[in-house]
């Protein structure tokens, strides 16, 4: 499996693009996707999404923040066939177009500038089996995990972090009520092009206010679990 290439961003730069070596490794685009706290770390992430979603090149970052969200508000209202109908066609007719208008002006200057989607066309957008190989590879790691985190949470073995589980899914319950699967997939995508900016500009005061934070939990995890010893796993001998 590859070694994911790092890439140092300078928090202070907010205009041009960052240039530098692109973090390629499957292993990286996957593992932010089950590390949520990667996102705030742009060194972590691969090249092109670090610089999307810190706005490196805001003309690039905000035109995908709109198309995404656009399509992503078309499905509240619209089927899933009818919005990538709509989509495809509405794409359909603007790249058609454009090759006819393209085509006639060639035609009035009698130049030979040939297909305007050229390089586009040439593009290789095959994917590479070792790389499907590689990503299978890691999803499946995750999985294991994430059913193994799951059965020591529903059987108990430790107390307190099954109790905690259990808030966190009695909390879901609110969240459910409050909000169907497609509105949150909407909140999750508006908040990782604004949350990591956010934190990058405000790192020092936020950092300071989520010690205060974990100290709290820590402390209060601690009362817990001396109060209810129970459940605690066994230390090898």
């Amino acid at each position: 499996m590859e070694t994911p290439e790092t890439h140092e961003v300078n928090p202070t730069d907010t205009g041009s693009p960052v240039k530098v070596e692109p973090a390629t490794s499957t292993t990286c685009t996957f593992g932010l996707l089950f590390h949520p706290s990667k996102w705030f770390n742009p060194e972590q992430l691969p090249l092109k999404v670090a610089n999307l979603v810190y706005w490196r090149d805001p003309k690039k970052s905000g035109i995908v923040f709109g198309a995404g969200l656009v399509i992503l508000l078309s499905l509240v209202y619209f089927s899933l066939i009818s919005v990538l109908a709509y989509t495809s066609l509405i794409t359909l007719l603007v790249t058609v177009s454009f090759r006819i208008y393209k085509s006639v002006l060639q035609a009035v200057q009698k130049t030979q500038d040939g297909h305007p989607f050229k390089e586009i066309l040439e593009l290789d957008l095959a994917i590479p089996s070792d790389k499907v190989h590689s990503a299978s590879d890691v999803a499946v790691s995750y999985i294991n995990s994430l059913i193994q985190e799951l059965r020591r949470l529903f059987l108990a073995e430790d107390l307190v972090d099954s109790f905690k589980f259990g808030v966190l899914l009695w909390c879901l319950t609110y969240i459910g009520g409050w909000f169907n699967g497609l509105t949150l997939v909407i909140l999750a995508f508006v908040a990782a092009f604004t949350l990591p900016k956010v934190y990058e500009t405000n790192k020092t005061q936020i950092d300071q206010n989520l010690d205060l934070v974990k100290k709290k939990i820590d402390e209060v995890s601690a009362k817990v679990r001396a109060a209810v010893p129970i459940g605690k796993k066994e230390k090898e001998q």
